[in-house]
């Protein structure tokens, strides 16, 4: 039995649609844990907190404004799967520095937020 694990996948913003060029990566974890070792061996871990994220390339298209792109605060992101996985990062806002690959035609976005959430 063959089962999709890839393919079609939308991005949206407060309800806007973009046009998702590809490279779309979810990083739900609001936690990092690191390893702790001492000279005797493994004393366990430590855990810190982190940004949870969703980064995508997004088309150049007629709609696309970098300067809305940079002014997103407070928004809510959602990364719909072709596995039919969704995620959805609140309270999100651009992370700065966005760069229009003119070659490409086509814009890296970072969006972090403070909690992302999965669901079917």
């Amino acid at each position: 039995m063959s089962k999709k694990v890839a393919g079609v996948c939308y991005l949206k913003v407060d309800g806007t649609q973009y046009a998702l060029r590809g490279s779309l990566t979810v990083s739900p974890d609001d936690i990092e844990r690191e390893g702790v070792a001492g000279q005797d061996g493994v004393h366990g871990y430590k855990e810190t907190p982190r940004v949870p994220s969703i980064s995508a390339d997004i088309s150049d298209t007629d709609g696309l404004s970098l300067e809305v792109l940079r002014a997103i605060t407070d928004a809510t992101v959602t990364a719909e799967l072709a596995t039919g996985k969704v995620y959805v990062l609140r309270n999100a806002w651009t992370k700065a520095g966005h760069e229009l690959d003119t070659t490409e035609g086509q814009v890296s976005v970072t969006f972090e937020g403070m909690k992302c959430e999965e669901s079917r």
